[in-house]
């Protein structure tokens, strides 16, 4: 019995340092290509090195950070063709949703969009860059969704935690978080009357813009990313 609560005690632990490494990771406050010990991680974390090194051999597993040396790591380089495909991916999913939802029944349509709309359309309230960056999420997630197909709003979910740690920096410039307003509004304006091309349209347009900007990601947007504030 002790040592099943000792164990359950240890997995918390990990999972404690998990978190936070990885927020540490969205956050830039570990920059892409930076390297740091086993050492270094345990003494900030007040915990010895066998729940640091099982929490960065998930990171290691979900594509965050890689081994550098002996007890040396190091966080992943950012890998824009990787990105970039992750982006088209994005494309051929939501356009699907849009199609799908198009095609529903317009009660039920309706109910879908009601929620949407009353946030982006009716009366919206201007987010900062990280809170943008989280409704901005479950805008492209509800749509996806609300399809009802389980399994791509599964894959979709994936693909967005992916992207997560580089699709805020979308939000640092302040034209990119007006244009997410007027264009998720289109968006949604477009598929309440059921214009399943000029919402696939507007949407492919919305997401390639982003992935464009990923090409311009520079060591001074990182440095930006990381003194903006967290909002709540």
């Amino acid at each position: 019995m002790v040592q099943a609560k000792d164990k359950k005690r240890a997995v918390g632990l990990a999972e404690r340092i998990y978190l936070e490494l990885k927020n540490d990771i969205f956050d830039f406050r570990l920059m892409p290509g930076e390297h740091f010990s086993e050492g270094e991680i345990s003494e900030r974390m007040s915990a010895s090195r066998t729940p640091v090194r099982q929490a960065l051999f998930w990171l290691e597993h979900e594509g965050y950070v890689q081994v550098y040396s002996r007890s040396g790591w190091q966080v992943k380089p950012f890998d824009f063709t990787y990105f970039e495909s992750l982006y088209d991916f994005r494309i051929v999913l939501e356009m699907e949703a849009v199609k799908r939802l198009c095609a529903m029944p317009s009660a039920i349509r309706g109910t879908h969009l009601a929620p949407l709309m009353a946030f982006w359309c009716d009366a919206p309230q201007m987010a900062p860059g990280k809170a943008l960056s989280r409704h901005d999420e479950a805008f492209h997630t509800a749509l996806v969704s609300a399809t009802g197909n389980a399994e791509m709003a599964r894959v979709h979910v994936e693909l967005t935690e992916k992207m997560r740690i580089i699709r805020h920096l979308d939000f640092t410039r302040e034209d990119r978080v007006d244009a997410t307003y007027s264009e998720h509004a289109q968006v949604l304006q477009a598929m309440a009357q059921q214009q399943t091309e000029e919402a696939q349209r507007i949407l492919t347009a919305h997401i390639s813009q982003s992935k464009a900007e990923v090409r311009k990601i520079t060591l001074h947007r990182l440095q930006q990313a990381r003194l903006q504030p967290v909002s709540p």
